[in-house]
């Protein structure tokens, strides 16, 4: 293999532009299903980044929040990494070009949301953040020397060698499959949303790298814990559903049910700011009953400047949020569990790593709290590619006949897709009950395809874990 082998980075989302603009000057080459962010759920965050860099908020505070919010689930030691690191991942997010949202002198502004017990979320673009640091990755990855970026490209395996990945094996939009190889490959693939029927994520978050990873035998963790947003806009029939901002409900937006009643009331001491395990069954449980709301009206004129986002989303449906509330439901949105890393983002696999959503370090817990998974990208991200660009190039040639190509399944008929989602929706929602975890591990049975192996994994964690935990929630049977 020449001193030149790329590290290579499946996944354009934020952790892996940060992975991939952290490894400078090392050869890296980035792979992507589309074109700059399209089809990247980091594009769609609507939420900030929690950094405890206000006046009087400590990061220990922080890793406070995180930890009730994970249920004490969380790596204590992981969890001080992030919150310490946060403000440093704010700045650098500055240096690149992201333009946070300021008072007019000049002070950033600091949002609250769920499980946070104070205002500590930095905003860009209001309900934006998401894009708006997503396009400042974008801009600095095409300007990178360092970085080669190639797009239309499904990573569907992984090179093996001697016990250890030292590649990937990829098919172009025309269906030309060819093998790369590395010094290096980080999954960067995002999450499982696009797995459920209704889900916050775009469609292509289906799992893919972590699928990758279940092929090879890498060692996975915490499957069960699936975090549904409590408030995705409802819209029957659609898949990818609009997200509506946790942070309105920090503006003064309130949950109601379909007769106008305070959903939140005496059911948490946080209220409609309660973590989002506890309000997403609430919704749940209120859309099972007739249907749920939430009044936004609170934030009056100026909705269409502070939550752009929602407003238009809102308003192509014809919902005026200023004067009518908004139908909310659950959707899957965020994977706190995934393929087993340290600090570092190292797998169980020499030559293989993760970072991001499809990772777990433990920092999330049972639940991850609001505005942590941005935060998580930019710092594990950072954190990855520092290491990565000191790894020694290997100089042997690469030898094909020597490499096995683990590929996973075959992909699912459409068709059969769309009852694998129906099936994880009812059986892994909000609420879980033994007999339907069992109903749909039978169901899965009936697939063949790659996520129906995925799916049956999430089933089977569930289904071990009888107690309930965090998003993971067992109702009695």
């Amino acid at each position: 293999m020449s001193a030149a082998a790329p590290i290579i980075v499946v996944g354009g989302g934020i952790a892996g532009l940060a992975t991939a603009l952290a490894a400078a000057p090392a050869p890296v080459l980035l792979l992507t299903r589309a074109p700059g962010a399209k089809g990247v759920a980091s594009a769609m965050a609507q939420g900030g980044i929690a950094a405890a860099i206000a006046e009087g908020d400590t990061p220990a505070a922080h890793a406070h929040d995180t930890c009730v919010a994970g249920s004490h689930h969380n790596d204590a030691r992981i969890v001080e990494l992030l919150t310490s690191s946060a403000g440093e991942a704010v700045q650098w997010l500055q240096a690149i070009g992201v333009a946070f949202d300021r008072h007019p002198d000049g002070r950033l502004q600091f949002g609250r949301e769920g499980g946070h017990d104070r205002p500590r979320i930095v905003h860009a673009g209001g309900d934006a953040t998401g894009a708006r640091v997503m396009e400042a990755l974008v801009a600095a990855a095409r300007a990178a020397a360092h970085i080669t970026r190639q797009a239309g490209v499904e990573v569907d395996g992984l090179l093996m060698r001697d016990g250890q990945v030292c590649g990937v094996c990829m098919t172009d939009a025309e269906g030309r499959r060819s093998v790369v190889h590395g010094r290096a490959v980080v999954l960067a693939t995002g999450g499982i949303g696009g797995l459920f029927a209704q889900t916050s994520n775009p469609a292509d978050a289906d799992g893919s790298g972590l699928a990758l990873a279940q092929a090879v035998g890498v060692r996975l963790r915490d499957l069960e814990f699936v975090q549904f947003h409590p408030t995705a806009l409802a819209l029957p029939g659609v898949h990818s559903l609009p997200l509506v901002t946790e942070a309105l409900r920090g503006a003064g937006a309130t949950l109601r049910d379909s007769l106008g009643r305070a959903l939140m009331a005496d059911v948490h001491p946080l209220g409609d700011l309660a973590p989002r395990d506890t309000v997403a069954r609430r919704v749940f449980q209120a859309c099972q009953d007739g249907g749920a709301l939430l009044d936004a009206s609170v934030v009056g004129a100026d909705f269409p400047k502070r939550f752009p986002t929602v407003f238009h989303a809102c308003m192509d449906h014809g919902i005026d949020p200023r004067v009518q509330p908004i139908p909310v439901t659950p959707a899957a949105h965020f994977h706190m569990g995934g393929i087993d890393v340290d600090a570092d983002g190292r797998s169980s696999i020499a030559g293989l790593y993760a970072v991001g959503e499809v990772a777990c370090n433990g920092v999330h817990g049972a639940n991850r709290l609001a505005s942590n998974s941005l935060l998580e990208g930019v710092v594990f991200g950072r954190r990855l590619g520092a290491i990565l660009r000191g790894l020694p190039p290997p100089y042997d040639q690469p030898d094909a006949n020597a490499a096995q190509i683990v590929l996973h399944p075959e992909s699912l008929a459409e068709g059969d897709l769309i009852a694998l989602r129906a099936v994880l929706m009812q059986t892994m929602g909000p609420l879980r009950c033994q007999a339907g975890l069992k109903e749909g591990r039978r169901a899965c049975a009936a697939f063949n395809g790659w996520q129906a192996t995925l799916a049956g994994a999430l089933l089977d964690a569930a289904t071990a874990r009888r107690e309930s935990l965090g998003a993971h929630f067992r109702v009695q049977e």
